[in-house]
């Protein structure tokens, strides 16, 4: 009889025992949900859901249109006249492989999902990394990128300030765009990880002596920052950068980083298109120190002025390297005839 009870003992421990083990992770698991159960705090980054009317769907609103209605509110004001926030920043993978950092390699990437090409990184993922405004956007933007380089709630007010040329988000609207950060985060799918490297981590979250190497293995899965250096322009321009271009190539260029923005002056007073005007007007700007020239803007960009907040940001070598402005010229000199 002792022994009987010994055993069903023994079955109700184990049955606890298998319920209380977490379950194998899997490719869609969110990377910091992972981080989290491998010890990493993730509590800076969180969003503050005890703030009325904070949610991932208003920050989607606030992201992409630049305000949001709340049931009960007045519709809140748009953040920027100018800008939102998709107009230099992808919600999607824009990366091929999370760990390069290679401009052409974005370009391929993006021209294939039917993405835009834009100045800016992606927010998807921004939750992953733990620097913003990197290398030389202190150049630009001075000691603001101090508080801004690793928090990112200071880099968002930034953007939403400096960036967008618009207003202070509210508590609220901050905590939201981060609620939907959150939702837009890597995933492990995102890692390319082999089957033995995702079963090391599902076992390792049952090892706390293996929370290191499991976490190790993670974080060398994706750059934990977007370094950002500027260029200068040719010294030049009627040469050019000296490199044969691809016009292919450029092609993808004009579509999907030119176009993006002036097409129909979405975001710009220039109105570019496929007409033999446009790339009349770009091959004729392009040799001067004209703020039309695809050198001056791209490498420099425009800056707002008093009586027109407005501006186009520049491209870095990250985002656009000296062959692929070379490519550029190439393509519009071969549409300009």
């Amino acid at each position: 009889m002792k022994y009987l009870i010994f055993v069903v003992i023994a079955a109700v421990v184990g049955s606890v025992s298998l319920e209380e083990k977490s379950a194998p992770i899997s490719q869609d698991d969110k990377v910091w949900d992972v981080l989290e159960q491998l010890g990493d705090d993730a509590s800076k980054i969180k969003p503050d859901l005890t703030i009325p009317n904070v949610s991932a769907e208003t920050g989607y609103n606030l992201v992409t249109q630049g305000f949001s209605d709340v049931p009960g509110q007045p519709k809140s004001r748009r953040q920027s006249k100018h800008f939102v926030c998709t107009s230099c920043h992808n919600i999607e993978r824009e990366d091929p492989d999370l760990t390069v950092i290679d401009p052409q390699a974005r370009l391929d990437y993006v021209t294939q999902r039917g993405l835009p090409y834009l100045q800016a990184s992606p927010l998807y993922g921004a939750v992953n990394r733990e620097y913003f405004y990197n290398g030389d956007y202190v150049k630009k933007y001075g000691d603001l990128v101090k508080p801004a380089n690793e928090d990112i709630r200071e880099a968002v007010q930034l953007c939403a300030l400096e960036c967008a040329q618009g207003r202070k988000l509210k508590d609220w609207e901050l905590e939201s765009i981060i609620a939907y950060l959150w939702e837009i985060q890597l995933k492990m799918s995102d890692l390319g990880l082999t089957e033995g490297e995702l079963n090391y981590i599902s076992d390792a979250i049952e090892d706390t002596l293996s929370w290191t190497n499991a976490n190790v293995i993670l974080r060398t899965k994706y750059v934990s920052y977007s370094p950002a250096t500027f260029l200068v322009p040719p010294e030049d321009r009627k040469i050019g950068t000296g490199l044969n271009g691809d016009p292919n190539n450029g092609q993808k260029i004009y579509e999907n980083s030119c176009l993006h923005c002036h097409y129909n002056k979405r975001y710009s007073f220039l109105q570019l298109d496929n007409n033999d005007m446009s790339f009349n007007h770009l091959k004729k700007k392009m040799g001067t120190y004209d703020r039309h020239s695809i050198y001056q803007v791209i490498r420099y960009g425009t800056y707002s002025k008093h009586w027109k907040k407005s501006y186009m940001p520049l491209y870095t070598k990250e985002k656009m390297s000296d062959q692929m402005l070379a490519d550029l010229r190439s393509y519009i000199e071969k549409r300009a005839g």
